[in-house]
């Protein structure tokens, strides 16, 4: 896992053993993606957490609660199967008033096999002394010491939290010199993302089959293109013909996080056709909440009736419903006759450059003063908003601190034409910029 890619955490287990109240302990607060949908309780899928300045992407699997036995194990090994794809550790949640169950011995044989670090955590133990036989049971399943917890008291947490990030070490170290732009390729099921990366490729790597589970979560392509070298993520061969429609997309959107997660930039593939879908939107949001570069891939151009304003409406259109990302770059193509493709990879490095992209402190000043100059900072009951400073402190997102006299009085609508006026300067084009406000008292 290289420096910039934060690991990845799901929770697994069978309903009511107490996944969503560890979540949202460890989230602090409720989150993400709502759902409308009746009798869906998952409202968020995952949520930023550090601990001992250690950050992780926590992902919640849960889909629907079933009632029936045979459902909640056929469901718990596909919650098991997403976290085994997506996650580089393993939270195998059980209770301990229940004791071991039928299906959580399944479970561990599954996580047993896929050799993912798999932490073992008993729930529900709101006494230490008088559960600890108890939760020495769960050593049966064979994956390692259960570590006792109560999620809703808040108990042993911590303990846990020690655990678990002590697994991050290895992985940081493997290859932080990978250099390779990696980009992720998502989009609603049958918009042709596959088809778009056999293009790019320039061969069938990607073997999409009927076969529930036989494309596995994200297959990483290494691509090499005019002697640059790139990692196409891919999200493709998701077809599962029995699934409920709720729980399909639940699915979907957990591998989506998984792969965007990974990558640097994302290409949100849309169909020309339908134009953007609320569940566009919902993944074009995830990519935005996660500070990747986007380009929007419009496919099956070739599908639609056109005349000399025709590209400028769609763009127009997906302005709109995409407001918050202005940044995002719009390209027309066909994965089934290939234009434009070749155009893709242009983009990619214009994008890939615009994302790791640093400016000196000296030269951002200069565009700050004079941004100050043009348009008076808000007040308020006599008090002026004060710029002292800005400097850039990160990259992929380009990130940015400001320090001010009083961070009330920095609007986000300031702060925002503080960004235009860089990004007039520097382009930045496809990717997102995050700006940091900090106070600096004033000397007296």
């Amino acid at each position: 896992m290289s420096k910039n890619k934060k690991p990845i955490v799901a929770i697994v287990g069978r309903p009511n053993v107490g996944k969503s109240t560890l979540f949202n302990a460890l989230a602090k607060q409720r989150i993400a993606i709502v759902k409308d949908t009746p009798g869906i309780t998952r409202d968020r899928i995952y949520a930023d957490v550090t601990w001992l300045d250690k950050a992780f992407t926590l992902i919640d699997t849960g889909g629907i609660e079933p009632d029936s036995r045979d459902i909640i194990l056929s469901q718990m090994r596909e919650q098991a199967q997403i976290a085994i794809d997506t996650a580089d550790v393993i939270l195998f949640m059980v209770d301990v008033k229940q004791g071991m169950v039928d299906a959580d011995a399944k479970v561990a044989d599954m996580l047993r096999r896929s050799h993912k670090p798999v932490i073992l955590v008993v729930n529900k133990v709101d006494n230490f002394d008088k559960y600890m036989a108890d939760t020495y049971e769960f050593y049966n399943l064979g994956i390692g010491d259960p570590h006792p917890i109560s999620a809703s008291g808040r108990l042993g947490i911590g303990d846990m939290l020690d655990v678990l990030v002590s697994y991050f070490g290895d992985s940081e170290s493997g290859d932080e010199e990978d250099e390779r732009t990696r980009v992720a390729i998502v989009g609603k099921p049958n918009v042709g993302k596959s088809s778009l990366i056999n293009k790019l490729i320039g061969e069938n790597r990607l073997i999409v089959s009927e076969i529930a589970g036989t494309t596995r979560d994200a297959v990483d392509t290494p691509v090499v293109y005019n002697g640059k070298e790139y990692i196409f993520i891919d999200t493709a061969g998701l077809r599962r013909k029995n699934k409920i429609k709720e729980e399909l997309e639940h699915y979907m959107i957990v591998r989506t996080v998984g792969a965007i997660e990974r990558s640097d930039i994302v290409i949100l593939v849309i169909d020309a056709v339908e134009g953007v879908t609320e569940q566009d939107a919902k993944i074009a949001g995830i990519a935005h909440d996660r500070g990747k570069a986007v380009i929007i891939a419009v496919n099956k151009w070739d599908a639609i009736e056109k005349n000399n304003k025709t590209v400028n409406q769609y763009t127009a259109k997906i302005r709109e419903i995409l407001s918050y990302m202005p940044y995002a770059e719009i390209t027309f193509i066909s994965a089934l006759t290939g234009q434009r493709l070749p155009k893709l990879y242009d983009l990619i490095d214009v994008i890939s450059e615009n994302h790791s992209m640093r400016i000196s402190t000296g030269v951002l000043n200069e565009i700050m003063s004079e941004a100050v100059a043009l348009q008076q900072p808000p007040s308020d009951k006599g008090k002026r908003l004060r710029l002292y400073y800005i400097t850039q402190v990160g990259v992929k997102p380009p990130t940015f601190v400001i320090f001010v006299n009083d961070k009330e009085l920095m609007h986000f609508s300031y702060t925002r034409y503080i960004e235009n006026k860089v990004r007039e300067a520097f382009g930045f084009r496809g990717t997102p910029l995050k700006f940091l406000i900090r106070e600096r008292r004033e000397k007296k």
